[in-house]
């Protein structure tokens, strides 16, 4: 029988699945079946640590998830901005965790499968200290140019480079950043010579594109589609296998043939390793649940980011593990140093 002596939220979490809706409740709901523990988790309001600073599209993104889970869960998900140093002393902080799955952080493709490759010592091992829990969304990079660059379109831009070696670069929002990699690879397979040009940030790089100073530069929709939709720079080509939901008149790169060119910026939660298998499943199957409101995939859309479908935990290490090995032979072919 229920505690009669349980609090009011947890009175809600025993008995209030249904509001969630039939899908989010059959899943949840399966997952409270199957292990009669899952009601131990948590017993405490959980730490969502954010590393970025509040306000953004990614701490959006994490508020909007954390406010899902704490509908249904005995105890609020609460965020916690811990931005600065590239994101590597909140995942330094995650990693000590306790493994009782009440610490979580907003894992993505840079503190993941980056930030090890071009940092000295992170003071963390992703392949040893961390559990990926879920994907949540991928905001594909984009290939955008300057208006008044004689290309109408992705082909004719190559053919234009070529008539020029050595005398156009490409802007990235960092060294060692998808930015960087995803122009490397095709200056690769295009024979391109484009020169690289580091910014600090989204923000000033494309500022550089859309005044024409640089042509083009490599992207996430999050950042540029603001100046795509009003013209002020133009997107030829998507780095990814499929089309983005919001631009569907743009080709991918494996349409125009470099499937190579396959690189996405993706969110997911991550927990420290300490954490057993059986409880990263039941985390998973809550944030899952939550992602199912449909609230929240518009949120998701709403801010630049293409919602992921489901992934189970081992799919969700399958993709951070290619994502360093690709990133690792990069890293290495092109000698990229901070």
């Amino acid at each position: 029988m229920m505690d009669l002596k349980c609090s009011k939220r947890e009175l809600l979490y025993h008995v209030g699945l249904t509001a969630l809706g039939a899908t989010a409740s059959s899943v949840l709901g399966s997952a409270w079946a199957q292990s009669p523990a899952l009601v131990n988790w948590p017993q405490k309001p959980v730490r969502f640590i954010v590393p970025f600073v509040p306000g953004g599209t990614s701490d959006i993104v994490s508020r909007t998830t954390a406010n899902e889970m704490t509908k249904f869960l005995p105890h609020p998900v609460v965020i916690e901005n811990k931005a600065g140093g590239g994101g590597v002393p909140a995942m330094q902080e995650v990693a000590r965790a306790a493994g009782d799955g009440h610490t979580l952080i907003m894992g993505h493709v840079g503190s993941m499968a980056v930030n090890p490759l071009i940092f000295q010592n992170t003071g963390y091992d992703v392949n040893k200290d961390f559990v990926p829990v879920t994907l949540l969304a991928k905001v594909p990079s984009l290939f955008v140019i300057h208006p008044d660059v004689p290309a109408k379109n992705f082909k004719e831009f190559v053919a234009y480079a070529k008539k020029n070696p050595g005398n156009l670069s490409f802007a990235s929002y960092s060294t060692g950043t998808i930015s960087h990699y995803v122009g490397m690879i095709l200056n690769q397979k295009a024979g391109l010579d484009l020169q690289h040009v580091p910014f600090l940030g989204s923000p000033p790089a494309l500022a550089q594109v859309m005044g024409g100073q640089i042509p083009v530069m490599f992207d996430g929709f999050a950042t540029s589609r603001n100046l795509i939709s009003t013209g002020k720079v133009q997107a030829y080509a998507v780095a990814s296998k499929s089309r983005l939901s919001q631009l569907p008149d743009v080709p991918t790169m494996t349409e125009l043939g470099y499937p190579d060119l396959n690189f996405s910026n993706w969110m997911g939660i991550i927990t420290s390793s300490s954490v057993s298998p059986d409880l990263a499943e039941k985390i998973h199957k809550a944030i899952r649940a939550a992602a199912l409101n449909p609230k929240f995939k518009e949120r998701v859309v709403a801010n630049g980011f293409e919602p992921s479908e489901d992934a189970s935990l081992a799919q969700m290490a399958q993709t951070v593990k290619l994502d360093f090995d690709r990133n690792a032979a990069i890293v290495k072919q092109f000698n990229i140093q901070i």
